[in-house]
């Protein structure tokens, strides 16, 4: 039973470590035709993103694959393979509940981790990404790694999730990870300037936070910043037009 659990974990971590390869790996290369010349000079930097980003999926991968071993040999988690086990209506309400929940777990840690101590200890190998590039959404030292990668496995033990519900829950999570680091804005500007943007985070909104560190903490939504007064609006890039 260890050994299964071991190799879970493992392959979990490379099938981790491959997403990010692929999704970082593609914004990169969009970056290059539509931004072409940006992350210039940045070489050096985006080595390390990549090697701590590496690291970081070993440490996601392996509860994530206790978990998986779990639902499929004990069925311990609450996640459901049947779609009619739950009301269709269910499908996107699981997935909002599952954003909400690791926004606020992620608000609260990443305020967290910006104590001076912390910041310091951990949270600094992250912001040094300057500028952050499309490799560093994963750019995490092992401490705050750990926090992160707690989140998913915990919830698939608390709300009942359908498994293609879940792939897409990690797939706005990858998204939305390296797309908000990657140095300009692929949304639209009637979406990032309008009443929508006023609510969802995208680059433009996570850039700020990036230059000024005390502000605009979220991952997805803009609610708990703007309801503890930590929202400063948008951003600006300095090498390209948002």
């Amino acid at each position: 039973m260890v050994a299964a659990i071991l190799l879970s974990a493992l392959a979990m971590s490379v099938i981790v470590g491959v997403r990010y390869l692929l999704a970082s790996g593609g914004f990169a290369l969009a970056t290059r035709i539509r931004q072409p010349g940006l992350y210039r000079g940045l070489e050096k930097q985006m080595g390390r993103e990549i090697g701590w980003s590496l690291a970081s999926a070993l440490i996601y991968g392996a509860p994530a694959g206790v978990v998986a071993w779990g639902w499929q040999e004990r069925g311990w988690t609450r996640i459901y393979s049947d779609v009619r086990d739950f009301p269709l209506w269910w499908l996107p309400l699981s997935v909002l509940l599952y954003l909400a929940a690791h926004d606020t777990w992620f608000y609260w840690t990443h305020r967290w981790m910006h104590r001076p101590k912390l910041f310091r200890i951990a949270h600094a190998v992250h912001h040094a990404s300057r500028p952050p590039t499309a490799w560093a959404a994963m750019s995490f030292h092992p401490w705050e790694a750990l926090t992160g990668a707690v989140v998913i496995p915990a919830l698939v033990f608390l709300i009942p999730i359908h498994v293609g519900a879940l792939g897409c829950v990690l797939t706005i999570m990858t998204i939305m990870g390296v797309s908000n680091h990657m140095g300009w804005e692929m949304f639209p500007r009637w979406m990032v300037r309008g009443p929508m943007g006023g609510w969802l985070i995208t680059a433009t909104h996570h850039q700020r936070h990036h230059d000024q560190y005390n502000c605009n903490y979220g991952l997805y939504f803009r609610v708990w910043d703007r309801l503890c007064g930590t929202d400063k609006g948008l951003g600006d890039f300095k090498k390209v037009g948002a």
